[in-house]
């Protein structure tokens, strides 16, 4: 008799198929977990009626207070309406929103949104941050895989509208966005009216034709600042303005007056948008009271619902609404 090992063909003589390694078994998990993820994508946008993303070309020129005061004035109709903070590095959202500390509900391997100002639902990486000062340094796969979360296992339920803030610039996020979501009606370009933002908000309106998803419109930010006082009936008044200029008024028959300071220029944001040939949405003023409100969590539309800044805010969504297109969507396809 031989000694030779016992052969692993079996009795037809076939070989017996191998089992898969560690590193095949986690590949297919990942596809297997990918292609779940794409599955309820899908599912969740057909939830969800319109989805608005809002970018700016660079920082600091208020595209989260925007982002904001767009989902709150919209609330205010009585819509439905969700915040997606895409903002990885420097999520604002909550702070803005009153949410600041909140932890999210996780069920059922769901996560559901946190609740803000006028029943506005709201994902943030804040959220998930023990520390609000610890940073965030993830390269681009890790960013790309969070943002998908936040969007495939996030139980948004019914919306009339997603709001989508990123962060500056036109980079991972905003792509990864438009290449997960289905349906996209289009963007928001927030800008302020001096040249250097201008500069910045025109690679956006460029990069929005890269990703074939059209541009609802610009917004332009702090577009002036108005200063109203008393004084006597009748009487004139001389107020030093930016760029060495001086504005005249006449305080009216109760001695009531007010003037626009053009802090930033002006007029730049709607000149962007006819050059470019897109919608111009409106100018929002430059109120202190957002800075305040920021900061407290009490969002300017919430302390104020009649005040200028949400008549202001009102009129640029009503803008924004004539642009979307009922079923209009970007044409990517899903990866």
């Amino acid at each position: 008799m031989s000694d030779s090992p016992v052969s692993t063909h079996d009795p037809k003589g076939d070989v017996a198929p191998a089992e898969a390694s560690p590193q095949e078994q986690k590949k297919m998990e990942q596809a297997y977990a990918q292609m779940k993820r794409k599955m309820s994508m899908e599912e969740i946008s057909k939830k969800i009626k319109h989805k608005v993303m809002v970018l700016s070309g660079k920082g600091g020129v208020g595209k989260s207070t925007v982002s904001t005061g767009l989902a709150l004035s919209l609330a205010q109709q009585g819509l439905s309406v969700g915040i997606l903070d895409i903002d990885i590095t420097g999520p604002n959202v909550p702070k803005m929103m009153g949410l600041d500390g909140r932890r999210l509900h996780v069920e059922s391997g769901r996560i559901h949104p946190a609740q803000g100002h006028l029943g506005v639902k709201v994902i943030s990486m804040a959220f998930l941050l023990d520390n609000e000062d610890t940073p965030v340094v993830w390269r681009g796969p890790i960013k790309l895989g969070a943002i998908q979360q936040f969007i495939g296992d996030v139980e948004w339920g019914n919306l009339d509208y997603l709001i989508i803030d990123f962060p500056p610039g036109t980079s991972d996020e905003p792509l990864t966005v438009a290449q997960s979501l289905p349906d996209i009606d289009g963007m928001v370009i927030v800008t302020t009216p001096q040249e250097v933002a201008l500069l910045d908000s025109r690679k956006s309106i460029t990069f929005s034709e890269s990703l074939k998803v059209p541009v609802l419109g610009v917004v332009e930010n702090m577009s002036g600042y108005t200063i109203s006082g008393k004084a006597k009936p009748g009487s004139e008044i001389e107020i030093a303005a930016p760029a060495g200029k001086t504005l005249k008024t006449t305080a009216d028959d109760s001695g009531a007056f007010s003037v626009t300071l053009d802090i930033f220029k002006e007029g730049g944001g709607k000149l962007t948008a006819e050059e470019f040939g897109v919608p111009f949405l409106g100018a929002l003023p430059f109120d202190p009271g957002f800075v305040r409100g920021g900061d407290d969590g009490v969002h300017r539309i919430v302390s104020e619902p009649e005040g200028p800044s949400a008549i202001a805010f009102a009129a640029v969504v009503s803008a924004l609404q004539e642009q979307i297109v009922e079923d209009s969507g970007s044409g990517l396809e899903i990866i």
